[in-house]
């Protein structure tokens, strides 16, 4: 395998870091020391998977879904599903983070590195730049409810694909069902796409501070949503900060006449 292919491969696993400082030649024999015995030839090491489309398709994982009563059994469900690929390469499952009963859901992306360490979402820069924008509306985590679209951090920190996203939207709906709240908060366009489908067609800077209504799995009406940018954007294009704040004082507005 040529080095950029192995690099490529690393990339594709999540492999962000390095343990030496120096990069070792494996095709060269080591050299014993002298008097060494030659060691055993070591078992051959299976490749880790890559995560790609699985062929089970979303089936598998609404009839999952739908029949968890709770979010502790929904929890558990997901833990131990197996049909999506983003499973095998990611360390654990992020489930969710806030309290049980919320008004206001709050959905991202995807787990990133730090969450995939932790196991909740929105523990990095952005998890600490969402603490503070909720903080800045008389918000914080014990009093909504974040989860992501896709529980499981996607290689390399990518965007999940539109299979990726579909396979576990059954859980997000179901996770929305069971919580009941009166509203979403959609972060970013990953997230406004696959909670809006096609109305979500002209991106999220057309879509940002506008309530949409969203048709949830197993709720009887249509809960009223609003998108706004993603806190990792924010971070990446700090101007963008005043709209965020015009759709944090929308959202806020909103929660006062829904006490």
């Amino acid at each position: 395998m040529e080095f950029s292919d192995a690099l490529r491969l690393q990339l594709e696993w999540g492999a962000d870091e390095a343990l030496l400082d120096t990069p070792q030649d494996r095709r060269r024999a080591p050299t014993l020391p002298s008097g060494a015995q030659e060691p055993l030839a070591p078992r051959p090491r299976l490749a880790r998977p890559v995560a790609v489309a699985t062929s089970a398709g979303p089936e598998a994982s609404a009839q999952l879904a739908a029949s968890c009563t709770t979010l502790a059994a929904l929890e558990e469900a997901m833990r131990g599903f197996s049909d999506c690929a983003l499973r095998d390469t990611a360390t654990q499952l992020v489930f969710a983070d806030g309290a049980a009963d919320a008004r206001l859901v709050i959905v991202g992306e995807a787990p990133g590195g730090e969450e995939d360490r932790v196991g909740k979402p929105f523990v990095g820069p952005a998890g600490q730049l969402l603490d503070r924008m909720l903080g800045s509306i008389d918000l914080d985590r014990t009093k909504v409810r974040i989860i992501n679209t896709v529980p499981w951090r996607p290689p390399g920190n990518r965007t999940p694909t539109e299979a990726e996203i579909a396979m576990c939207l059954p859980f997000l709906h179901r996770h929305i069902a069971l919580i009941a709240p009166a509203g979403l908060l959609a972060l970013g366009a990953v997230a406004t796409k696959a909670l809006l489908g096609t109305k979500a067609q002209n991106g999220i800077r057309q879509m940002r501070g506008k309530w949409q209504q969203v048709r949830i799995e197993g709720l009887p009406t249509p809960l009223p949503c609003l998108p706004t940018y993603h806190p990792a954007y924010l971070l990446r294009m700090p101007l963008a900060k005043r709209e965020s704040w015009q759709d944090l004082l929308q959202l806020r507005s909103w929660l006062e006449d829904h006490a």
